[in-house]
């Protein structure tokens, strides 16, 4: 299980093919990833059950990034 301490606000957000497609925020409450906004201003928010590493200052998850995309929050 990854230690939420371990993720920290401007870690690139990288997908499970090793692209980057968001920015962390910072950890909104104990399970929950807020990004940066996107170009259109927009905050989204991904579950920390998704990631699967937090190696070379990167927070890994375990899905192509368009389909983290189409799956993450724009709620907390």
């Amino acid at each position: 299980m990854i230690n939420a301490a371990q993720i920290k606000p401007d870690m690139p957000v990288v997908c499970s093919q090793n692209g980057q497609f968001a920015v962390v925020d910072h950890m909104e409450g104990a399970s929950t990833i807020k990004l940066t906004k996107d170009k259109t201003g927009q905050h989204h928010y991904i579950p920390l059950a998704w990631v699967i590493s937090t190696e070379n200052g990167k927070v890994k998850i375990d899905r192509p990034g368009d389909q983290a995309m189409q799956e993450w929050s724009t709620v907390a």
